[in-house]
């Protein structure tokens, strides 16, 4: 009863008094350091050639975006379907381009996806935009989490491959730069202990001339261990 006036509780309310445990005296330990979680994509180094011409930065970031979107997503419907489909999914958010924009850019892809060279790429069993989480011993134990664009993986074999949309492609791999190898690094080291018993090899696949560039053992795995982690 809200309305009535309270009574005082008198010192006798019943409440045992209960001894705390020694331990509430005592002092906390230190806060044990976790280690940061690194992105493969996000390991240093250039991630364009030098004089690099096209886009500005955002602009060049957004093109890759609108890109990568397309490429994730098409492969699933009939070749019929893409101008409809490619202009629905980029009518809305921050990746959205205009109709004609729109149309140019699934005709770019459309080039891409039916390049009989690329078709196991977009086959009905490889894997898109697949997460991969590992410990790298090459970044001293050092935990990534990253998201590959295509997982193709057989019975004997897997094959990783990230779409890079760079205005100027390199002519060989060693000239890719180092902060691409350092990503694609990072994948094979991931995917060598999640395959153990398979043949594992990344690849970027260029879309500005669609072109799919394998990257050797040596090469990627010298740029992750070049990587400073400190």
């Amino acid at each position: 009863d809200w309305t009535s006036p309270a009574t005082e509780q008198s010192e006798d309310n019943g409440i045992m008094s209960v001894p705390l445990p020694d331990w509430v005296h005592e002092p906390s330990s230190a806060r044990i350091e976790t280690q940061k979680t690194l992105s493969p994509s996000d390991l240093g180094g250039a991630k364009a050639l030098p004089g690099d011409a096209g886009l500005d930065e955002d602009a060049a970031l957004l093109h890759g975006r609108q890109i990568h979107l397309l490429l994730e997503h098409l492969p699933v419907y009939p070749e019929s379907d893409w101008p409809e489909m490619g202009r629905a999914l980029l009518a809305f958010g921050p990746d959205a381009a205009t109709e004609g924009g729109a149309d140019r850019l699934v005709a770019k892809v459309g080039v891409i996806l039916t390049d009989p060279k690329l078709s196991h790429l977009f086959a009905a069993d490889a894997l898109a935009e697949v997460s991969i989480t590992a410990d790298l011993p090459e970044l001293n134990s050092q935990r990534i989490h990253g998201t590959i664009d295509r997982l193709i993986v057989e019975e004997t074999t897997v094959l990783a491959v990230d779409f890079k949309s760079n205005a100027t492609v390199p002519k060989r791999q060693e000239d890719t730069p180092s902060g691409l190898l350092r990503q694609m690094g990072a994948y094979l080291s991931a995917l060598q202990q999640i395959y153990p018993d398979k043949s594992v090899n990344v690849a970027i696949l260029w879309t500005t001339t669609g072109d799919l560039m394998p990257l050797s053992h040596e090469i990627v795995m010298s740029a992750l261990s070049s990587t400073a982690t400190s």
